[in-house]
């Protein structure tokens, strides 16, 4: 072998090398974008798995309130919770809360539904809460009254009542008809006893039921 052919095989020999460690090098660059790819979308899909967990236990949260809330409820927001949801008014089927209007601070006349200074005054209250709100809440307005007189009379007389809130916040105030829904109860759900002045005072209300 002559010197010539010696450096050409040298410098090919250095060239496989060279290229080899140029090689190496371009794979390890390879693999590591690869392995800094694959860990980021780790961390993308975990924190994904995070969120969704948050959301679960807001969610499982939510419900724990709600079921709370609604083993508070009297039988007639229960009731009125229902209908709503059968009848397919409400987006979610919450209840919100209950307002009640009784005769102890409401007056209405007797045997009459006509709504007093009181009576407007306390549903203008209600309407500005909802309207500051700012919700599209269903509202069932429930009638009641007390114990004298016949069931059939105490049905009528409580519709009459109910209707007459109905009809106030509509006129009045331009809450919407098809967001509200009048029942009457008549004497049937008393919350207080109706053998004393008092407790007939409190049967006499109209309660507002605020679902969503």
């Amino acid at each position: 072998m002559n010197g010539k052919t010696a450096i050409v095989i040298a410098t090919g020999v250095l060239a496989l090398g060279l290229s080899g460690c140029a090689t190496k090098t371009y794979v390890q660059e390879q693999v590591g974008q690869a392995t800094k790819a694959a860990d980021a979308k780790i961390g993308e899909v975990q924190k994904q798995t995070e969120a969704t967990q948050m959301d679960v236990t807001a969610l499982k949260g939510s419900d724990a309130q709600q079921n709370a809330k609604l083993a508070q409820l009297s039988d007639t927001a229960r009731d009125a919770l229902t209908r709503a949801q059968e009848a397919g008014k409400l987006a979610k089927g919450k209840f919100l809360y209950e307002v009640t209007l009784t005769d102890e601070s409401v007056k209405f006349p007797l045997n009459g539904a006509e709504l007093s200074k009181e009576a407007t005054q306390a549903l203008d209250a209600f309407a500005e809460k909802i309207r500051n709100e700012n919700q599209n809440v269903y509202v069932e307005i429930q009638g009641h009254t007390d114990g004298t007189g016949s069931a059939a009379y105490n049905l009528k007389l409580g519709q009459a009542r109910a209707e007459a809130v109905m009809r106030y916040l509509n006129v009045e105030r331009g809450f919407p008809l098809h967001r509200m829904n009048v029942v009457s109860y008549g004497a049937a759900k008393p919350v207080a006893d109706n053998h004393t002045r008092d407790g007939r005072a409190k049967n006499r209300r109209v309660a507002l039921v605020v679902l969503m």
